[in-house]
């Protein structure tokens, strides 16, 4: 790899360099800490001292955001959450690069959120981080995979267990693996 990166002593490979500085892997490793002794054992209606635990590594969350205390945040300094979004339980968020999340938006449980890849065109399998953007009022059902670079926007529902792949067409319902448009999103007006 060219640039700046580093031997990686944790790495399969003999000489294989990391794709991420010193930096970045002392602030993984400080907050795999935190996050395995104060942010999971915290109980779970304690959303504003999460809020507080991940701001203090970087994230950038709105104070109605709830991330729940099982969600696993790979690296909190690429986190954004706007009002009222959710990580719910054991949702995987490796946020190598970029992962927002609009205003009133879910993403449910055991969900995974993969903001890289690899490339499989280079022997050295190199990483790839993606930025992953899920606009406002979505909800990612349970179970879903989200790859790295797409671009979910505002009003989608993405059906449980599905798999997407390429950006949908707002205010639609998708759903399977690949996930493929199933109809449109249409809000019922609440009574008066």
């Amino acid at each position: 790899m060219e640039g700046n990166a580093e031997p990686d002593a944790g790495a399969d490979v003999p000489g294989r360099m990391s794709p991420h500085s010193l930096r970045n892997r002392a602030g993984r490793v400080a907050w795999g800490v935190v996050y395995r002794l104060i942010f999971r054992n915290t109980p779970r209606p304690l959303h504003e001292m999460r809020n507080w635990i991940l701001r203090l590594f970087g994230a950038t969350l709105h104070p109605t955001a709830r991330v729940y205390p099982t969600a696993k945040v790979w690296a909190p300094w690429n986190l954004e959450m706007d009002e009222h979004a959710t990580l719910a339980d054991d949702v995987d968020c490796y946020c190598v690069d970029r992962i927002r999340i609009g205003a009133r938006t879910t993403v449910s449980q055991y969900s995974y959120l993969c903001g890289a890849t690899h490339d499989h065109e280079d022997p050295e399998f190199p990483l790839v981080p993606r930025a992953i953007t899920i606009g406002s009022d979505c909800w990612i059902a349970a179970d879903c995979y989200i790859a790295p670079g797409v671009t979910i926007p505002d009003g989608v529902v993405v059906g449980a267990r599905s798999g997407v792949f390429k950006d949908p067409p707002a205010w639609t319902v998708v759903a399977g693996t690949p996930a493929a448009v199933r109809g449109p999103r249409t809000l019922k007006r609440r009574p008066a």
